[in-house]
């Protein structure tokens, strides 16, 4: 009852669908890149400074404009960021074999990206009742794991109709879609954040001890997903011969499948204990769900642990949001949820690239690399729970002066 009363809602589905047509791009840009580049027989290393161009230009542009929505709104920044993100990814599909403008796309796209998730989590106190905060939040984060198969999907099926290029101009399309059709909803272009403090200064919401904890500690879960990535095609890669169909891709699918319902059944659940205890729990109860990686065992059985895997990190990630937003000072929400997303991937990045070395090797190492990544930020998070206590005043709170959103 309560998913559907959330879908139920005013403005909920149109926000829901939006954002998910408008991020889908992030799902496939990786992939995209890669195949469109391969396509005119650029090199790996060309493919690898594109690809990291855009993963550090979205770390960087995140956080800024997250900024500019909560000092102008959320309509203007998300229609312009669309325009020219989609300019960015035109330039790698009219010369992805330039060694200057391909990676200039990339990066163009990365930094642009349109902030269409931390600007859908500052709406969802606008859109939905207090008691459906859990739900919404919990329903935003099962969302973002079809995004990590659909994405791929999506390019591989328009890479084998069409060609990988015609997949880059699909992504710019997507993006500018899914930011208008957010854009021009009622309560986007109703919200407005509440005056900021005078004191945020240059670190705005990152002068929250406690939010700055919190966000190193999701850094371990990106960085335990980014080596479990490693670990899944490794092993896949070895056991060719042992009949795992679908390979890697099984793997990833069904630690997003558990992901899925594990979001879907932690929104379900009327809980009782603190959002900073639910938080500490779910990390390190998905510290506890990666460590039977470490046996490695058969494909079947490897099957199972890997949809047992990912049942933790949504809730974890669902638990997080609201955390962010109670602990974000006061008109800065928006650019605290882009820190998140900054911090994640910059995380997996990272865990991505130590595990990557050591997948050289043993493959006992790459899971234990995965579950120490998401081991050390659970610990961190239980240890600095005392300072998990909103700094300010509400931080998805209209300003009392603000503009009513519109039911029709």
């Amino acid at each position: 009852m309560g998913y559907l009363a959330l879908l139920r809602a005013p403005h909920v589905g149109r926000l829901l669908f939006g954002t998910l047509l408008g991020r889908l791009p992030a799902g496939m840009t990786a992939l995209v890149i890669a195949l469109a580049l391969r396509e005119v027989h650029a090199p790996f290393s060309r493919i690898g400074l594109a690809t990291a161009a855009y993963a550090i230009a979205a770390a960087v542009g995140g956080p800024v404009l997250g900024r500019i929505v909560d000092r102008t709104g959320q309509p203007r920044v998300l229609l312009v960021s669309a325009v020219v993100a989609g300019g960015g990814y035109a330039l790698l599909a009219l010369a992805p074999g330039s060694a200057i403008a391909a990676p200039l796309g990339a990066a163009v796209a990365g930094l642009a990206m349109p902030p269409l998730e931390p600007c859908l989590r500052s709406l969802w106190p606008e859109v939905v009742e207090e008691e459906q905060l859990d739900t919404a939040y919990a329903f935003d984060s099962a969302s973002q794991q079809i995004l990590y198969v659909a994405g791929p999907l999506a390019v591989a099926g328009i890479a084998g109709a069409v060609s990988a290029v015609a997949a880059l101009w699909v992504a710019a399309a997507l993006g500018l879609a899914g930011a208008l059709v957010v854009a021009t909803a009622a309560p986007a272009r109703a919200w407005q954040a509440p005056p900021r403090a005078h004191s945020s200064g240059l670190l705005g919401p990152l002068r929250s001890p406690g939010l700055v904890l919190l966000l190193i500690g999701l850094a371990g879960a990106g960085w335990a997903v980014g080596a479990q990535n490693v670990l899944f095609i490794a092993y896949a890669e070895a056991h060719a011969a042992d009949g795992l169909p679908g390979g890697a891709g099984t793997l990833l699918a069904l630690a997003a499948l558990g992901g899925l319902l594990g979001a879907l059944a932690y929104g379900a659940v009327p809980w009782r204990s603190s959002t900073a205890t639910r938080t500490w729990l779910m990390a390190l109860g998905m510290a506890v769900s990666y460590l039977p990686l470490v046996l490695l065992p058969g494909p079947a059985a490897m099957a199972g642990l890997a949809f047992l895997s990912g049942i933790a990190l949504a809730p974890l990630l669902a638990a997080a949001f609201v955390l962010v937003a109670e602990l974000a000072p006061t008109g800065t929400v928006t650019e605290a949820f882009a820190w998140l997303v900054t911090l994640f991937a910059t995380g997996n990045s990272l865990g991505y690239a130590v595990s990557g070395h050591l997948a050289e090797g043993s493959l006992r190492p790459v899971a234990l690399c995965a579950a120490g990544g998401i081991g050390l930020g659970g610990l961190l998070l239980f240890g600095a729970r005392r300072w998990f206590h909103p700094v300010a005043a509400p931080a998805g709170a209209q300003p009392p002066a603000a503009e009513p959103v519109p039911v029709g």
